[in-house]
């Protein structure tokens, strides 16, 4: 007979810092999906200046995704309810699958992650896990709002992706799909829905990060 135990409080801490390595070394991120840029995806030619760009792109969505894998660790440490912990987990193994999904596509394009990642998490982290403590509703309309600036910059990079990266634009498909739905489950959910300012400022340490991470 096998036997459920709980985990105790070292155990959460060994899957915690699992998380952070999962997250933060390179390649280390292990996918449940195939990557939507198949073996029947092709890229058409690209120069030198286009490479650098759509690596300079990926490299901001995977930088996004490192900063979800904090926000949603961070929540699931803090939130009240047992079912919205289970929901933040959930949506943190799907976002496991757009960091490797990146993370390949880098190397793919011959190109590295951010060097600022770490940084990136530890704020993502902290901003996560104050979400979770302030309470459950706020927590989940966290999520909304950032799901739904992720989706306006995925759009966004579909359109300044060189013609010729038809994988990367592949993969941005298929996270733009997921993302709607991490957002459209955090509202139903009971999350609350962010007033304009609040969306403007998290804009605004969105742009931050996109500024730097695109070259660095």
């Amino acid at each position: 007979m096998v036997m459920n135990r709980k985990l105790s409080h070292s155990d959460n801490l060994i899957h915690q810092f699992d998380t952070v390595l999962r997250t933060l070394v390179p390649h280390a991120a292990q996918a449940s999906r195939p990557s939507p840029a198949t073996a029947e995806v092709h890229d058409e030619p690209m120069d030198e200046g286009e490479r650098r760009h759509a690596a300079g792109l990926m490299r901001i969505n995977h930088t996004g995704e490192v900063c979800a894998q904090a926000l949603y660790q961070g929540q699931g440490l803090t939130a009240k309810l047992p079912d919205v912990r289970d929901q933040m987990e959930e949506a943190s193994r799907e976002e496991i699958d757009h960091l490797a999904w990146c993370d390949e596509r880098l190397e793919e394009l011959h190109d590295r992650p951010s060097l600022l990642n770490p940084l990136f998490y530890a704020a993502s982290f902290g901003i996560g896990a104050v979400a979770g403590a302030v309470g459950d509703r706020v927590s989940l309309g966290f999520v909304a709002a950032t799901e739904e600036q992720v989706g306006r910059h995925l759009e966004d990079h579909l359109v300044k992706l060189p013609v010729g990266d038809q994988r990367s634009r592949a993969v941005l498909r298929q996270m733009a799909i997921d993302e709607a739905h991490h957002a459209q489950l955090a509202l139903e959910a009971g999350g609350a829905r962010f007033p304009a300012p609040v969306k403007f400022g998290m804009s605004l340490m969105s742009k931050v990060m996109t500024k730097s991470v695109y070259r660095f």
